[in-house]
């Protein structure tokens, strides 16, 4: 099944309008918004006036959980289309927006879903555990899904002879393999901000400033992981850095989550973690970037673009997500 997503020119036709530059935009983001009783979900690797203007703002878990508990009529994702597709999955019967369609994520388009489904039927007798930065169409293929902050949760709460495949990021694979003793067979996908980060720059950063902590996500190379004093999910960074009592870090993942670290920490120091063909000394998700409070507001007055879904996908995709989402709830409690 293929998913079903509008790309008529009538939702892309409102992008290329032109915003009055005299509009006070986070006014008009706010009236629409109260209006229209949306919730404007962010993650933390947009910018930092959209994070701002976010009801909520959070990792992919922390979405999740938001997304599935609203009351609002219309949900708008500032992220990347599979986190707007978890979004509509939870919630069905309502209105989901993303600003632009076009935000797609390399990790997510790492796993074709006739080849996973391949890759599946070759390893029987495998659970299959699946990172949230997937389609729709692999969580489908799924018995569960994971984020960064609770794959060694998921991987723990299955028997440890029980036989598993990880997909699609093989670097958070690998990581957790290390941390649990798990031999998970794993999808060779990455993410192409986390497989950018050039070592040997951070070596130098870290001879530079060797009083500074450098912190990185389990989506990096191993390598990089290794060198790090500290490994975690992008909540689990940001909760590091507020309880260190280091003033200067860095930072491995994408350089969105800095204005949050920042806005948490603002008497320390957060240096982004150069990318090998940096040359502005950081490592920007350049789908994350596409949106922009223009798009925001007019995505906000037209309603557009409306992500739709096959209601067969959506519920086959549905089944992993709730079960995180209760495994979750349950080692939390």
């Amino acid at each position: 099944m293929e998913m079903q997503v509008q790309h008529s020119l009538e939702q892309y036709g409102y992008l290329n309008l032109p915003v009055d530059p005299k509009i006070d935009l986070v006014s008009e983001i706010k009236r629409l918004k109260k209006e229209k009783n949306a919730l404007i979900l962010g993650h933390y690797y947009i910018t930092g006036d959209l994070q701002d203007i976010s009801d909520y703002t959070g990792d992919s878990l922390g979405l999740s959980q938001q997304a599935q508990d609203t009351q609002a009529d219309i949900i708008v994702f500032l992220g990347v289309h599979f986190m707007a597709e978890t979004a509509k999955i939870l919630n069905p019967n309502k209105k989901v927006l993303i600003p632009d369609l076009k935000a797609g994520c390399s990790l997510a388009e790492s796993a074709p879903a006739d080849k996973f489904a391949a890759f599946k039927a070759a390893h029987p007798g495998h659970q299959v555990i699946s990172y949230i930065n997937c389609s729709a169409e692999i969580k489908a293929l799924s018995d569960v899904i994971c984020t960064s902050s609770n794959a060694q949760l998921i991987v723990d709460s299955f028997p440890e002879d029980q036989k598993l495949i990880f997909a699609p990021d093989k670097n958070l694979g690998n990581y957790i393999n290390s941390v649990t003793g798990r031999n998970m067979i794993l999808w060779d996908g990455a993410c192409m901000v986390h497989e950018k980060y050039s070592l040997e720059k951070i070596l130098d950063l870290k001879a530079r400033y060797p009083e500074a902590d450098f912190i990185a996500h389990p989506e990096c190379e191993k390598p990089v992981l290794i060198a790090a004093d500290f490994v975690g999910s992008t909540t689990a960074l940001l909760k590091y850095s507020q309880k260190s009592a280091k003033q200067k870090f860095i930072v491995a993942t994408e350089s969105g989550i800095l204005h949050q670290m920042q806005k948490d920490s603002p008497d320390k120091v957060f240096i982004p973690a150069p990318a090998i063909d940096s040359t502005c000394g950081c490592n920007d998700c350049s789908f994350m970037k596409l949106n922009t409070m223009e798009k925001l507001y007019l995505c906000l007055e037209f309603e557009q673009p409306e992500l739709k879904m096959d209601p067969e996908l959506m519920q086959k995709a549905k089944a992993p997500l709730l079960k995180m989402l209760e495994i979750s709830r349950k080692l939390k409690n």
